[in-house]
């Protein structure tokens, strides 16, 4: 588990002293992955190395497993920070050395015996998929299995917590979508916590138990991903999921259509349609599966002679949250714009 309490971050001091992180709290639960997502400024890099204690926060607790890193000295320091492994944006790989060189570092540096040295990284490399391009160069590698490689890196010396840094950042989607595969295996098989810092929206939804939104160096909203998605007033919920469509027809109100329960039926629009007597028209939608759940929004054409009240009631019994949209922008752009 990672607890972050308080965590403060002040650069220079008196009139041009500025504060990065502000008395910011976050949890990640072992055995989940927490998303952290923010434009750029909002402080991801400095928490990041705040976590990791490579910066020393100005005031504030970064606790892992029950410690408070910060109230450590530099040798016990050096020794807690093991159990933290760290995939940064770039793989960082040395490039003459091989893939299981590369893994193998941690491990020298710590002063592993040989034979045990080996067994280690070919077990990491096989867990990653790696196995069979263990003395391949990283030129050798695709930017995939260059990140792959720095995963078992980081897992070397067996850590609880895994912090990822922008670490699919700059990947083509199929290996964005294989880091990402493997992020998830990992939570469940080793039960870490990962704390996953990222600008990618679309990564989140794929990956996170819970999500962050960074603002200014607070967390502005927070929560379980499936609750903050389903919440037609979150600001992170409909950045994570924009809302498509058109304008409605002459005569016809733009409604947005939220999707609030775990078992909205998948006939739901046709159902309306026939229990309102009326035809309505889908204009848009941003329909995703997460953990099983269907989550999104949808942009609905409603003839002008519908009462509003009747729409919600109905849609509402569907597992379905209705508001109208603005007359003249019946899809608003996206209030909140966390890509930098």
């Amino acid at each position: 588990m990672i607890e972050l309490r308080h965590l403060t971050k002040v650069f220079g001091d008196g009139p041009r002293a500025v504060t990065v992180l502000d008395r910011l709290d976050l949890t990640v639960p072992a055995g989940s992955i927490t998303a952290v997502v923010g434009p750029s400024g909002a402080g991801k890099s400095t928490l990041a190395q705040c976590v990791t204690l490579l910066t020393r926060p100005t005031s504030g607790a970064v606790v892992v497993g029950g410690q408070d890193l910060t109230r450590l000295g530099d040798d016990r320091l050096r020794e807690a920070r093991r159990r933290i492994g760290t995939i940064f944006q770039t793989d960082g790989l040395q490039t003459r050395r091989t893939a299981a060189e590369n893994v193998e570092l941690p491990l020298r540096y710590l002063g592993v015996v040989r034979g045990e040295r080996r067994r280690r990284v070919a077990e990491l490399l096989d867990r990653v998929g790696l196995g069979d391009l263990a003395h391949r160069y990283p030129h050798e590698l695709s930017g995939g299995q260059r990140q792959r490689v720095g995963i078992a890196r980081a897992l070397a010396l067996r850590p609880s917590v895994l912090l990822s840094d922008e670490a699919t950042s700059g990947l083509d989607p199929a290996a964005t979508a294989s880091i990402v595969g493997l992020l998830r295996e990992l939570r469940d098989d080793l039960g870490l916590s990962i704390l996953f810092i990222t600008h990618e929206m679309d990564t989140i939804v794929e990956v996170a138990d819970s999500v962050a939104r960074l603002e200014a160096g607070r967390i502005a909203e927070s929560g379980p991903l499936l609750d903050v998605l389903r919440d037609p007033a979150s600001d992170l919920g409909r950045a994570l999921l924009p809302r498509r469509g058109a304008d409605a027809a002459r005569g016809s109100r733009a409604w947005a259509v939220h999707y609030r329960a775990a078992d909205v039926p998948a006939n739901w629009l046709t159902a309306a349609a026939r229990e309102l007597g009326c035809d309505l028209d889908l204009l848009g939608a941003s329909v995703s599966t997460v953990d099983g759940a269907t989550v999104g929004h949808a942009t609905l054409g409603v003839p002008a002679g519908v009462e509003g009240h009747r729409l919600v009631a109905v849609l509402a019994s569907a597992g379905l949250h209705a508001e109208p949209l603005p007359t003249r922008d019946a899809v608003p752009r996206a209030e909140l714009d966390l890509v930098p």
